[in-house]
């Protein structure tokens, strides 16, 4: 119940609060009535079908509608040792924070009717269909896939999406032009803080007890992000001379993305390690996306996120190891005897759920646009979402 009280202030006030503070201050209002509308939208469609295409037992790929309304869940009946109930929120939580994510990859230009249709038919058809895969008995499940808490359900199918919108919306009409410098860095920091205390929630409570998997899923996400943080803020201060409260929690977010599919399996030393190549390769990561591909990738999704995921998940299947000495984790999947054979196993997880997603969110991308259009225009957006799309101002003075 903790954990999941945990999870759902990440994305209130916590990425509300991150995000918010990272765009101008004009589209303020816009990022928190996304990540307000979002939460709504995406807990009733978790009662409708979501939880029930997630976690019904359907088939390899898709669940069922046996669950759709919560059918069947009552006071009594249990999800392993806790109430379904609990186990059903605690999910729903999950699905709140992903769509809420990729709103940073298309900030600052996107209609509020696309994002709220898009949000929906995506939590639909590529949240749950892959959160069965690899947490609802699904095929990538079968085949033993190590995502303790969400690096494929979560980061990278947020990461790809936001690259993928942010291709197809297209930039900001400032982008590489003037200034699209945070409007208020002071809000994202405390957002970022909030971030990193309720993601104890997210990894610790995915053991779904109160017990040494969560003690040590919270010690190691903690660790990560500690490194993360820290790699990213010596690196920046190395290169550019200075280090930045921005690059700095960055990091920290960075660190804290890419340790999520690890931290039921992998010990401290191996948090060190994955930490500081979160930080390093993280830092590149936004580099290359938005000065050598100039793809305007707003708030950095994909390179943090989606490169965290994908990273987070492969190192899993070497850290989790227990024959690695003091980098040892607590083992692989049942049946998996080496770190090759998990590997491989991590790999095919990391691209089908990066090739699907990628397929799917473009296809929506589409359609959404046909029906409402996907971003306002030139004059809207200088004027700013919050009185194109809310007739109010986030500061008044």
């Amino acid at each position: 119940m903790t954990a999941t009280a945990l999870v759902l202030m990440m994305t209130l006030p916590g990425l509300a609060l991150f995000y918010g503070g990272l765009v101008r201050s004009k589209n303020i209002l816009s990022i928190l009535m996304q990540c307000f509308a979002i939460a709504g939208i995406a807990s009733i469609l978790w009662v409708f079908v979501g939880y029930s295409i997630a976690f019904d037992e359907g088939n390899p790929y898709f669940g069922g509608f046996g669950k759709a309304f919560f059918n069947g869940i009552s006071e009594s009946t249990l999800a392993g040792d806790i109430p379904e109930s609990l186990f059903a929120m605690f999910q729903m939580t999950f699905a709140i924070i992903t769509p809420a994510l990729i709103i940073g990859g298309f900030a600052e230009r996107t209609k509020f009717s696309a994002v709220v249709l898009f949000s929906s038919l995506w939590l639909i058809l590529v949240y749950a269909p892959i959160t069965h895969w690899v947490w609802g008995g699904g095929w990538l499940q079968q085949m033993g896939l190590l995502d303790f808490a969400g690096g494929t359900v979560v980061h990278i199918t947020a990461g790809v999406a936001a690259l993928v919108a942010a291709i197809v919306i297209g930039p900001r009409k400032s982008f590489g032009k003037s200034s699209t410098t945070p409007h208020n860095l002071t809000m994202t920091v405390t957002g970022t803080g909030m971030l990193w205390v309720g993601w104890f929630g997210f990894n610790g409570g995915s053991a779904l007890a109160a017990n040494g998997d969560a003690s040590m899923a919270m010690l190691v996400t903690h660790i990560s992000a500690a490194t993360g943080a820290i790699t990213w803020m010596s690196y920046e201060w190395i290169k550019f001379g200075k280090p930045t409260a921005l690059g700095t929690v960055t990091g920290m977010v960075a660190g804290l993305g890419t340790i999520t599919p690890a931290s039921g399996f992998v010990g401290p030393a191996g948090a060190l390690v994955i930490g500081f190549i979160a930080g390093i390769v993280c830092f590149n990561a936004v580099t290359i996306i938005k000065q050598k591909w100039k793809i305007d990738d707003s708030l950095d999704v994909f390179p943090v996120h989606g490169v965290g995921g994908i990273i987070g998940t492969l190192m899993a299947g070497i850290f989790a190891s227990t024959e690695l000495g003091i980098f040892s984790g607590q083992g692989f999947a049942e049946g998996i005897s080496s770190i090759s054979e998990q590997l491989k196993i991590q790999t095919i997880g990391v691209i089908a759920t990066f090739v699907y997603t990628a397929i799917v969110t473009y296809l929506l991308l589409k359609i959404v646009g046909m029906i409402t259009g996907l971003r306002v225009d030139k004059d809207e957006e200088t004027q700013g979402l919050d009185i194109i799309d809310h007739e109010e101002r986030g500061y008044d003075m």
